[in-house]
C-alpha cells in the first residue's frame, strides 16, 4: 500500500514537472510604471491569457527593467523578446514610414484615430513591422496637447518666436515653421526648463503634462478635446514567429484578450485628456480650446514642413501619407 502511494506520487510529481514544461511563457517589455495606462493594456491581456487556462503566462517588466525604451523593437523582432508596448515612431530608423505616426494633424480626436488604425493605412504598416516579423496585438493611440508659459497656444501664429520643445522631429520642423525656436528634450525636462526660462511653451502628452506636474509652471493649457494636433500611436506588439508557434487555443485566447484591451485603451485615452484638463483647471491654469480652423491651419503648415520631409525621405512616402489623409 505505501509502495502504491509512492508511486501515485512520483507519477504525479513527473506528469506536473512535464506540464510545466509545456507551458509557454512570453516576456513582455515596457517602458512606463504599474500605474500608467500602458501597462493597464498590458497586465488585462496577460491577466486574461491567465484566465483561458491555456498554459500561457506572460511576464511583464516595466520601468524599462529588460530594455531601454528605444532599444525595444530590434529585440523584438530577432525573437529575444517576444512583446513590447511601444511608441511605434521609435522604430522609424529601422522602418522610415512609422514617423507617420508621430505627424502632426494626421489624427484629429480618438475616434479618428480608431479609424484610422482599422484602415488600409494601418495594413500597409503592418506589412512592414510583417517584415520585421512583428506583428499587432493592440492598437492604440494617446493624444497631447500644448503649454504656454506666458501665453494660450491654440494656432500656428501663436508659437511665433516662443522657445518651444516639440515632442518627435515632425513637431519641431512644423512648429519652427510657425517661427518658434526649438529645444529638443526629454519631457521630464520640460518642468525645469520652464521654471529656468528655458522655455516658454512645450507640446507633450497629457499623461506627460500631468505626471511631471507641468501645470506648477504654465499660465495656460491647450488640451485635447474635438479635435488635438498631437497623437502617437503606441500598440502593444509581438514578435509573429513566437505567435505562430503557439498552440491554436493560445493564439485565441491572446487575440480575445487583446481585443478587450484595446477597447479599455481607447476610452482611458479619452479619459486622460479630460483628467488633465480638469488637473489644469483646479491648478488655476487657463484652458485655452483648439478650433477646427485651428487644426486645418496647423495641417496646412506641417504639409509645407512636416509632410514635405517625409516624402523626400521615404521611397513610398507620398502614398503612406495620402491613405493615411484619406482616413476621415
Amino acid at each position: 500500500m505505501k509502495m502504491t502511494a509512492l508511486k501515485a506520487a512520483a507519477t504525479l510529481a513527473c506528469f506536473t514537472l512535464g506540464s510545466a514544461a509545456y507551458a509557454e511563457t512570453l516576456r513582455l517589455s515596457h517602458q512606463w510604471s504599474n500605474k500608467d495606462v500602458r501597462h493597464q493594456v498590458a497586465q488585462m491581456v496577460a491577466d486574461d491569457v491567465a484566465a483561458a487556462n491555456v498554459d500561457l503566462e506572460i511576464q511583464i517588466f516595466g520601468s524599462k527593467s529588460l530594455f531601454k525604451p528605444r532599444e525595444q523593437y530590434r529585440p523584438l523582432s530577432g525573437g529575444q523578446l517576444d512583446m513590447t508596448v511601444l511608441p511605434l515612431s521609435y522604430a522609424g530608423g529601422q522602418q522610415p514610414a512609422f514617423n507617420l505616426t508621430l505627424m502632426p494633424g494626421m489624427v484629429k480626436n480618438h475616434d479618428h484615430a480608431a479609424r484610422l488604425s482599422a484602415s488600409p493605412f494601418m495594413a500597409a504598416l503592418e506589412e512592414k513591422m510583417a517584415e520585421d516579423d512583428v506583428m499587432v496585438l493592440v492598437h492604440g493611440y494617446l493624444a497631447g496637447g500644448f503649454v504656454g508659459k506666458d501665453k494660450c497656444i491654440t494656432k500656428p501664429e501663436d508659437v511665433k518666436g516662443l522657445q518651444t520643445r516639440a515632442a518627435g522631429k515632425a513637431f519641431e520642423q512644423m512648429l519652427a515653421g510657425a517661427g518658434a525656436s526649438i529645444a529638443s528634450m526629454a519631457s521630464s525636462e520640460i518642468y525645469n526648463a520652464m521654471q529656468t526660462g528655458v522655455l516658454t511653451a512645450a507640446n507633450t502628452s497629457s499623461s506627460s503634462f500631468v505626471s511631471y506636474r507641468i501645470y506648477e509652471q504654465v499660465a495656460c493649457y491647450t488640451p485635447a478635446g474635438d479635435v488635438a494636433l498631437w497623437f502617437m500611436y503606441q500598440p502593444l506588439l509581438m514578435n509573429k514567429s513566437k505567435f505562430d508557434g503557439l498552440t491554436a487555443d493560445q493564439q485565441n485566447a491572446l487575440l480575445e484578450a487583446s481585443a478587450k484591451a484595446q477597447a479599455f485603451y481607447l476610452e482611458e485615452a479619452k479619459k486622460q485628456d479630460a483628467e488633465s484638463e480638469q488637473v489644469f483647471r483646479d491648478a488655476g491654469v487657463e484652458i485655452a480650446q483648439m478650433t477646427p480652423a485651428d487644426f486645418d491651419a496647423w495641417r496646412a503648415l506641417a504639409q509645407e514642413t512636416s509632410y514635405k520631409a517625409f516624402v523626400a525621405d521615404v521611397p513610398d512616402g507620398q502614398a503612406l501619407l495620402d491613405m493615411a489623409l484619406s482616413v476621415e
